[in-house]
């Protein structure tokens, strides 16, 4: 095996928290909150904060951390799989270009499940003393009661027009986007994890210790 060495990867506290925090927010709207439910919706803003605050540190964090150490490239990804087939192990400061095609992939796919999510949630408040509609407002008293049958009543006509329900109430294409994109991810994941356990075992243990939040 021929293998040429690098200083070993260490990322920042900001990748690692953010790193973590967006895998806890997927796992809690995919398991624990309800679709369309006020929790829901307000782990889905947050995971939009922390995927902000991971694509700001992409421009201004440690070099590692930033967009020009690991930008996608096709033909990179091709390099890496042949260097593979070599049994050439390469360690890379940051993402090696595989991972970082599948770190802007996933990144796609949580942009596009928080920009549907938002559009069909609007904007707060979402959740208060009595459940919520489906991406809807709070039904807190009687009198609110009435005018958020009146809104939904409303609501359901603009979605007629808009053509976002069918005539047998199919999902509209926002829902229809926003949960494949959700599948999308799954797999994402899946496979993230499948190729860290492959590069683990192919180049050692820093591919997997390295983002370990209390590992310098």
């Amino acid at each position: 095996m021929i293998e040429t060495l690098t200083p070993p990867r260490r990322w920042d506290p900001v990748v690692k928290i953010t790193h973590w925090s967006i895998a806890l927010a997927v796992l809690a709207n995919a398991l624990v909150t309800e679709e369309g439910s006020g929790p829901h919706i307000w782990v889905g803003y947050g995971l939009a904060a922390i995927l902000a605050l991971r694509l700001l540190w992409g421009l201004i964090g440690p070099a590692e951390a930033r967009f020009s150490a690991f930008w996608p490239s096709p033909r990179k990804a091709i390099a890496h799989i042949c260097e593979i087939r070599e049994g050439k192990v390469t360690h890379h400061r940051s993402h090696n270009p595989l991972g970082a095609l599948m770190v802007f992939a996933i990144w796609g796919s949580l942009l596009t499940i928080i920009a549907t999510g938002i559009a069909m949630a609007g904007p707060p408040p979402w959740n208060g003393a009595d459940q919520p509609g489906k991406y809807g407002a709070p039904v807190t008293s009687a009198a609110s009661a009435e005018g958020f049958a009146q809104r939904t009543l409303h609501d359901e006509d603009e979605h007629h027009e808009k053509g976002e329900k069918g005539e047998k109430g199919e999902e509209g294409p926002l829902e229809e986007i926003h949960e494949t994109a959700a599948n999308l991810l799954y797999v994402l994941i899946l496979l993230h994890l499948a190729g860290v356990v492959f590069e683990t075992r192919r180049s050692g243990k820093q591919v997997m210790v390295a983002m370990l939040p209390f590992k310098r």
